[in-house]
């Protein structure tokens, strides 16, 4: 094993790596890293020897694994999950003050439809690879769960509405009511599963991968980072951007990929998506969920 001649200098470069050499390194480095590829947000609360504790290793291993990895030792290593932290999203209560002290300004809105145009240059940049391995992944399993709670619910209800117009086999993950556990037991090694959420992310979403991965199912991740925890087991990652100068994160560009990503199925699948449209656009129609103009002799759609 090559130590590399100068260490990364973000922390995604240095999770990249390690994923990169992990099957590489020895079981004690194994140990160490796994812990910094699956706890990336507790690194920088906790002590060299609390985290060796909790990844099972010495201290000492930590020291080597962060030389081996071109760090002078682990202080080092941990500034970038200090500075990955100190970079992390603001309370909203915070962001919110800072909007009321801008009441009355005539670039509010200005602010925030160039944040939105941004996100979605971003979104679309970072995908292009990404979203034909999605894609195949999606298109290859025998049922696609989604789920996304709290904010990103509204991305999750686009992409299984919208994805359900042609595919019957798309289930929305709810948990309504606890029943969270329950809708997790259906989940087999034939079925892919899409989790959607950015930071702060849910505990829900966490539930839902590990039940994921447990399973078997392959795993498609809808987030705002490589390192987020829904992104490090996932089977494949699609980024989207959460910028806004208001107080909350924005979801715009994450609706945006799920319609780009329900889109590129629909190419995919080809004539069977069209007939299957045509089908449950004749269903919608004879169970009246569209009003009649009846001046205009066509139907308005209610979506």
């Amino acid at each position: 094993m090559t130590p590399t001649p100068a260490p990364p200098q973000h922390l995604d470069a240095l999770l990249a790596h390690l994923r990169e050499q992990f099957p590489e390194l020895s079981p004690q480095f194994q140990g160490g890293a796994r812990y910094l590829l699956d706890h990336p947000q507790e690194v920088p609360l906790l002590s060299m020897r609390k985290v060796a504790t909790e990844a099972g290793v010495q201290p000492a291993t930590l020291v080597r694994l962060a030389q081996f990895l071109g760090f002078e030792g682990w202080q080092g290593l941990r500034e970038l999950f200090v500075e990955s932290m100190r970079g992390g999203p603001q309370p909203y209560a915070r962001r919110a003050r800072k909007v009321v002290q801008a009441s009355g300004s005539n670039r509010l809105l200005k602010d925030m439809f160039d944040a939105q145009h941004r996100n979605l240059d971003v979104t679309g940049e970072q995908n292009a690879a990404a979203m034909t391995t999605a894609v195949d992944l999606l298109s290859a399993a025998g049922n696609v769960y989604v789920a996304g709670f709290r904010s990103c619910a509204p991305i999750a209800s686009t992409l299984h509405y919208v994805y359900r117009l042609f595919r019957p086999t798309v289930q929305l993950i709810r948990g309504d009511a606890g029943a969270l556990e329950m809708e997790l037991r259906a989940l087999t090694a034939r079925d892919a599963v899409v989790v959607i959420s950015f930071a702060p992310y849910s505990a829900e979403i966490l539930r839902v991968t590990d039940a994921a991965r447990e399973a078997g199912c392959r795993i498609v991740a809808m987030t705002d980072s490589t390192v987020a925890p829904i992104a490090l087991h996932a089977d494949c990652t699609l980024l989207f951007s959460v910028e806004s100068p208001s107080f909350f994160p924005s979801i715009t560009a994450g609706i945006a990929l799920a319609e780009g990503l329900v889109e590129q199925l629909l190419a995919r699948k080809g004539k069977g998506a069209i007939k299957a449209l045509e089908h449950t656009e004749g269903q919608l129609h004879q169970a009246g969920a569209y009003v009649v103009d009846k001046g205009a002799g066509r139907a308005v759609k209610r979506n």
